[in-house]
C-alpha cells in the first residue's frame, strides 16, 4: 500500500529523529535526488507557508510543481466533481500530492483511492502532521532535546488543527507537561485530553497568560480561527490572550515563542523585538519547515 502522511499517530520517534538527521544534512547540503519527479499541490483552503514550503522544497529537490491554492473555486470540484474522482485523475499526473480541504477527514479519503503518497496539508479541524513535525524539529533546535519541557498552548484549541497534530507528537517524548490556555468557548477537546491521559502526558487548563509565561520553556500561541467558529465565538475570544511589550518581559530568558503563522491580534510586538529578541522563534520555525519537507517528500516519493 502506498505510503500517506495523514495524521501525526503515523510517526514513531525512531522515524521523527530519522527525518531530522536528513533534514539536517540537506540544510547543508542540497540534494536534486526529485529530478524528474512531479508534486502537485492541492489546495481547496489558503494557505502561504505551507503551500510555498512545500513547492520550494520541491523545487530545491531538483523536482518539479504543479497545482491551485484555490481549487474550491477554480477546479472541477466547482462543477460538482467528487473528491476521489479529482484525486484520481490528478495522481495519474503526480509522483505526490500535498493536500490541504475544508473538509475533516477529507486526507483519509483521498488516501484511500490514490496510488500516490497523499500529505494532508491540513484537513478542517482535524489535523495538520507537517506542521507539527516541523514544530517539533524546531523544538529540538532550540532545546537540543524532545524530552522534559513545559509547553503553553494559548489561543483557539477547540478549533486550531496544529495543536491537536502537535499534542499527538509531544505525547511520544517523557516528562513533557502542557498547560492549555485559551477562551472558555474555545477549550481542547476532549479526544486530545484522554490520549495525552493514556500516554502519561501531565497537562492543566489556565485561563491567565500572565500567570504562565514564567513557567514554561515554549509558549505556542495560535490565532482565533474566524473562518471556523461563529461570530459570537470570536467576538467573546479575539483579544484575549496577547504577547506584547508589557508581558514578554515576564517569559524566563531561555524560553522560546512558537507560532504556526499567520499571526494577527494574538502577537503584539515590534519588528525590533522581533529581529533581536532570542525568545521569538516563529520565523526560524516557518524556515525549519522548508527543511522538514524536503526530508519528508525524499522519504515518500523514492521510499
Amino acid at each position: 500500500m502506498t505510503n500517506h502522511l495523514i495524521e501525526s499517530q503515523q510517526l514513531n520517534k525512531e522515524h521523527i529523529m530519522k527525518l531530522f538527521k536528513r533534514a539536517n544534512e540537506l540544510r547543508a547540503f542540497p540534494s536534486n535526488s526529485l529530478k524528474g519527479k512531479i508534486l502537485t499541490t492541492l489546495f481547496y483552503e489558503p494557505s502561504t507557508r505551507t503551500r510555498l514550503s512545500f513547492e520550494s522544497a520541491m523545487l530545491k529537490m531538483g523536482g518539479q510543481v504543479m497545482g491551485t491554492e484555490n481549487a474550491k473555486e477554480f477546479s472541477s470540484a466547482a462543477k460538482g466533481e467528487s473528491l476521489e474522482d479529482s484525486i484520481r485523475v490528478i495522481a495519474s499526473y503526480s509522483d505526490a500530492i500535498v493536500m490541504r480541504h475544508n473538509e475533516t477527514g477529507s486526507a483519509t479519503r483521498a488516501a484511500k483511492v490514490s496510488p500516490v503518497p497523499i500529505i494532508n496539508g491540513g484537513d478542517g479541524k482535524g489535523q495538520h502532521p507537517t506542521q507539527a513535525l516541523l514544530d517539533i524539529y524546531t523544538i529540538y533546535r532550540e532545546f537540543g532535546r524532545l524530552d522534559n519541557l513545559k509547553i503553553a498552548m494559548v489561543g483557539d484549541l477547540a478549533s486550531g488543527r496544529t495543536v491537536r497534530s502537535l499534542c499527538y507528537l509531544l505525547g511520544k517524548f517523557s516528562g513533557i507537561e502542557i498547560i492549555f490556555v485559551s477562551p472558555e468557548n474555545l477549550k481542547i477537546g476532549e479526544d486530545i485530553k484522554e490520549y495525552l491521559g493514556r500516554h502519561n502526558i501531565q497537562f492543566q487548563e489556565k485561563d491567565n497568560l500572565e500567570e504562565v509565561l514564567p513557567e514554561v520553556d515554549i509558549i505556542y500561541m495560535t490565532r482565533i480561527q474566524k473562518e471556523r467558529i461563529s461570530l459570537e465565538n470570536y467576538e467573546k475570544a479575539k483579544g484575549k490572550f496577547v504577547i506584547n511589550s508589557l508581558n514578554i518581559p515576564l517569559l524566563q530568558k531561555d524560553s522560546r515563542i512558537m507560532h504556526p503563522l499567520p499571526h494577527i491580534e494574538e502577537i503584539k510586538l515590534s519588528v525590533e523585538i522581533e529581529n533581536n529578541d532570542s525568545r521569538v522563534a516563529y520565523f526560524r520555525q516557518a524556515e525549519n519547515g522548508l527543511y522538514i519537507r524536503m526530508a519528508l517528500l525524499e522519504e515518500m516519493i523514492l521510499g
